[in-house]
């Protein structure tokens, strides 16, 4: 089933119970897109490419930049310049030759979405803007993916698994059932101007990364209906309870969402 070289590669995965061989090869088969390489993308490919998740399709339309490396660890002063998708191809190809990227460059947009994210078994949202976070909250939902969702601003952060099954057995909620309508525009800073902690992506995207070879591996409990919130400057976790809302325009019972919008304008940024 391995080769020498994997047995050797994946050795402390494979000792583990619950993962063991059997769950080696089902992360090795296993396909998870990666919206955004940044901040959040940085450690979850990396750590998603060091366990062996063996095809990784990574979004992204942004360029290298010296401010960039203060937190995204995937990629060096040497590729200033370069797309982030191909220095991101390049860092994971050097860490673990089993691993096929799959590179998706440019913005991810609503007419091509649902056929971008179809074949992947968990999406991963690792955007920094509003309308992106919507766009790929429905896309998920109308292709019935699982969705793992991160975010951050200066020194907190959160992440959840959205539009999979909970612990009990029922579909989890989306992210419109988070957040129904996105915050005006321009009250919610970004990064580049409310700045963002060099450490927190790390936490934050670990986590992320962790959760996502839980969902892969069905190992443990799934944070499916639950938020998980931490505070860098205090050192504080706190889980919040999230509920699925029958009446979210999108997984409810009646949904009116059933085609993908022109998300700048939902967004109020048209």
């Amino acid at each position: 089933m391995f080769s020498k070289e994997q047995l050797d590669r994946y050795a402390r995965h494979i000792i583990l119970p619950g993962v063991g061989a059997v769950g080696q090869k089902k992360l090795l088969d296993s396909r998870v897109l990666v919206i955004g390489a940044g901040g959040l993308g940085s450690p979850v490919l990396l750590y998603l490419a060091a366990a062996g998740v063996g095809h990784l399709g990574v979004v992204d339309f942004d360029v290298v930049d010296a401010s960039n490396l203060q937190r995204q660890i995937i990629h060096a002063n040497s590729v200033i310049g370069q797309t982030k998708t191909e220095s991101a191809k390049a860092r994971i190809n050097d860490l673990n030759p089993d691993v096929k990227v799959i590179i998706h460059e440019g913005k991810l947009g609503s007419k091509g979405a649902r056929a971008t994210i179809q074949d992947y078994d968990l999406i991963i949202d690792g955007s920094d803007n509003f309308p992106t976070r919507y766009l790929v909250n429905d896309a998920a939902v109308l292709e019935n993916k699982p969705l793992l969702y991160g975010a951050m601003a200066q020194f907190e952060g959160q992440i959840s698994l959205f539009h999979a099954t909970t612990e009990q057995g029922e579909m989890g909620p989306c992210y419109r059932c988070l957040f129904p309508e996105p915050p005006p525009p321009g009250s919610v800073p970004s990064c580049a101007e409310a700045g963002v902690f060099g450490a927190l992506p790390g936490v934050i995207g670990s986590l992320m990364a962790a959760e996502a070879i839980k969902y892969l591996l069905s190992l443990g409990e799934n944070i499916s209906g639950k938020l998980i919130h931490y505070d860098a400057l205090y050192s504080e976790f706190r889980e919040l309870k999230l509920e699925r809302n029958p009446n979210c325009p999108v997984c409810g019972e009646n949904p009116s969402v059933l085609k993908l919008i022109d998300y700048q304008e939902f967004c109020g940024l048209a």
